[in-house]
């Protein structure tokens, strides 16, 4: 068994994720030391920690990625 202190704005933010999170403040931190240790034995990649996220937005069909370049170009040309 560990015991840790922690400072006031540490403690306020343990509170804030336990409310949240609806866990005991040993399961938040349990979950935050392994995170910690998951990723000092792996670096972990942005793709990898933002793929959940990736391809859920739609554009409403408006093809953004197709008209960038286009909008870039005409963005940068200097007007009249």
């Amino acid at each position: 068994m560990t015991t840790v202190r922690l400072d006031v704005k540490t403690e306020t933010a343990l509170k804030r994720l336990t409310l949240r999170r609806g866990q005991t403040k040993s399961e938040v931190i349990r979950d935050a030391i392994a995170r910690l240790a998951e990723e000092d034995g792996e670096r972990v990649s942005a793709y990898q920690r933002l793929r959940s996220f990736i391809g859920v937005f739609d554009s409403g069909g408006q093809q953004l990625s197709e008209n960038t370049g286009r909008k870039l170009f005409i963005g940068s040309t200097p007007r009249a």
